[in-house]
């Protein structure tokens, strides 16, 4: 007789679709799995179909996808992949569907802050249920209790701060400040920098940045906290144009800091992101792989690029889902 846990981990499918594949089989090798077999298919007029090529029935299946527009695909393409992908396993049997997606689309929009404005979070939250999807795991998004309100189903928000507090143990610095960018992503910095204070077993100071955006105007200038001869770590979400990540180290270093390291879980690097991240202000930028870097073509920028994988959190998120293990030392709660 076969115990439950080998009984259950019988029953795990792990796919990836063709976008993500790549990040979706290093997910499958920390999970010692294959990827499962799919067919995705084109059609003349631009509409598409996806579907298992194996049998799901009663299975506990995990796609990945991340969320990300380009280089091929935008992320309305992705998305509506996506779910028609989680409606076809949920047709052919599957008794649980997770959909793993490392950077998700629409995040950054959770609240209105005009007149009329969509909440577009809380449209793609209902969007993943009508498809049928269980549960979502996703990696550092814009705002995690917004995101937590707007899905019914169970939701896994994941942190790249394991991630980035393993990199900086491997520096060796003395002194570090951890600064948030803005005074939204505060908590975000917060949380870094109480891990990394247990894991060096030294105090470390802390700071943020002021900035105010309308229009897509940024304007702001104000810097608080002690980055006086430390190594400051900017963290933050993402880095589109990186206007917001340069006004936090140039900051940091009129305040004192003798160097600068941003640490960005997601790199969309659009327009204008290689010249700053080429800016001497920055020392060094660490990013996850959950977006690949194929809009920075400077060699400037990326001689200051480093890619942290993230298959290892990811894996370990859907293993300890899959067994039903705790996840708060991954510091989900």
């Amino acid at each position: 007789m076969q115990g439950y846990a080998e009984q259950v981990a019988q029953r795990i499918r792990v796919f990836a679709l063709n976008a993500t594949r790549e990040l979706g089989t290093a997910i499958a090798s920390t999970l010692a799995e294959p990827l499962c077999a799919h067919e995705e298919r084109e059609f003349e007029d631009g509409e598409h179909k996806a579907r298992p090529l194996i049998d799901v029935s009663d299975a506990d299946a995990y796609v990945i996808q991340s969320l990300h527009g380009g280089p091929s695909e935008s992320a309305n393409d992705k998305l509506c992949r996506l779910l028609f992908f989680i409606g076809a396993l949920k047709d052919a049997g599957a008794a649980r569907v997770t959909a793993v997606v490392p950077y998700l689309c629409y995040a950054r929009k959770d609240r209105r802050t005009k007149s009329n404005d969509p909440v577009t979070t809380r449209y793609v939250a209902a969007m993943f249920e009508a498809a049928g999807a269980d549960t979502l795991i996703t990696l550092e998004v814009h705002n995690p209790v917004a995101l937590e309100n707007a899905f019914r189903r169970r939701t896994v928000t994941l942190t790249a701060t394991p991630l980035f507090v393993d990199f900086i143990k491997s520096l060796g610095d003395k002194r570090y400040c951890v600064v948030s960018p803005d005074p939204g992503g505060a908590k975000r910095a917060e949380l870094f920098r109480e891990e990394l204070e247990k894991a060096l077993a030294c105090p470390i100071s802390k700071a943020f940045a002021d900035k105010h955006r309308s229009a897509g105007i940024l304007s702001g200038d104000l810097f608080v906290g002690d980055a006086t001869d430390a190594t400051a770590l900017v963290v933050d979400d993402l880095i589109s144009t990186g206007n917001t990540l340069l006004r936090a180290a140039r900051g940091a270093r009129a305040a004192g800091a003798r160097r600068v390291i941003a640490l960005v879980t997601h790199g969309l690097f659009m327009n204008g992101a290689a010249e700053v991240i080429a800016d001497p202000a920055i020392e060094r930028l660490v990013v996850t792989d959950t977006v690949p870097p194929f809009r920075l073509k400077s060699e400037a920028a990326l001689r200051k690029l480093q890619l942290l994988p993230a298959a290892p959190l990811l894996g370990e998120a859907i293993r300890r889902l899959h067994f039903g293990r705790a996840l708060t030392d991954l510091l989900v709660f």
